[in-house]
C-alpha cells in the first residue's frame, strides 16, 4: 500500500506546491470563475488540467531532456509569451483605471445564480453590467485562445513541470514513478477545479465596482510584472 500510496501523495504535494501561486494561468482563471459562464469556465478548468496532465507525463517518459536541449525554442516562446502578457496586463489595466459604468454584479432575471438575499420578493439572481448595457461573459472561443496562449506560451511551465516535475518522477523506483505522476495529475485537476468554480463563492464581493477594479489592477500588475520577467529572461 505505501508503495503506490505514498509516492501519489509525494506526486500530488510536489505539484500543488508549484501550481498553487499566483500567476498568469491562475489569474486569468480566477476572473473568468468570477464572471464567466459554466460551461466556459469548466472547459477553462478542462484545458488547464489536462495541459498539466499532458506536461507531467512528458516528463516521465523523458521529454525534458529534449527541451533541454532546445533551448532557441524556449526563447521564441519566451517573447510570445511575454508580448501576449504586457498586452494582456495592459488591457487589464485599463479595465481598472477606466471603468464603463455600472461595473458590478447587478439583479437580473437571466442568471439562475442567486448573489446575496436578493430583494424581497425578488429571486435575487444575477448578471455583470458594464458600460451602457448587460456586459456578457467571455465568449467559450476567446477564453479557449486565451488559455492556451497562457499556458502554453509560457517557457517555465516547461521547465517546471516537464523538466523538474519529470526529474523528481523519474526519481521513484519502478512503477512508484507512474503513481507519483498520477498524484501530480490529480492534484492538478483539483487545483484548477476548485480554482474555477470556488471563485463563484465571491460574487457577492463583486457586487460593488471598486471590487472590479481592485481585481483588474491586480491582475495586471501580475501579468505585467510576469511578461517583463519573461521579456529579460528572469
Amino acid at each position: 500500500m505505501n508503495e503506490t500510496l505514498l509516492p501519489a501523495l509525494l506526486g500530488m504535494g510536489t505539484g500543488l506546491a508549484l501550481i498553487v501561486a499566483i500567476g498568469a494561468q491562475n489569474a486569468y482563471l480566477l476572473r473568468l470563475g468570477i464572471d464567466g459562464a459554466p460551461r466556459t469556465v469548466l472547459t477553462v478548468v478542462l484545458i488547464c488540467a489536462l495541459s498539466d496532465a499532458v506536461l507531467i507525463l512528458a516528463g516521465v517518459v523523458g521529454i525534458g531532456g529534449l527541451i533541454r536541449a532546445m533551448p532557441e525554442a524556449l526563447t521564441v516562446i519566451r517573447f510570445l509569451g511575454a508580448g501576449f502578457l504586457v498586452v494582456y496586463g495592459l488591457m487589464a489595466a485599463r479595465r481598472a483605471l477606466r471603468p464603463g459604468p455600472g461595473q458590478a454584479l447587478v439583479p437580473t432575471e437571466e442568471e439562475p445564480e442567486r448573489l446575496g438575499g436578493g430583494s424581497e420578493g425578488g429571486t435575487g439572481t444575477t448578471t455583470i453590467v458594464r458600460g451602457a448595457g448587460t456586459r456578457t461573459s467571455t465568449s467559450l472561443g476567446a477564453a479557449v485562445l486565451t488559455t492556451l496562449a497562457l499556458t502554453w506560451l509560457n517557457p517555465h511551465v516547461y521547465l517546471d513541470t516537464v523538466v523538474f516535475l519529470g526529474s523528481v518522477a523519474n526519481q521513484q523506483v519502478g512503477e512508484a514513478r507512474w503513481w507519483w505522476a498520477g498524484g501530480a495529475v490529480t492534484g492538478s485537476l483539483v487545483w484548477f477545479f476548485a480554482l474555477g468554480f470556488g471563485a463563484r463563492l465571491l460574487r457577492p464581493v463583486f457586487a460593488r465596482p471598486a471590487a472590479w477594479r481592485v481585481l483588474d489592477g491586480l491582475i495586471a500588475v501580475v501579468m505585467i510584472a510576469l511578461g517583463a520577467s519573461l521579456a529579460f529572461g528572469a
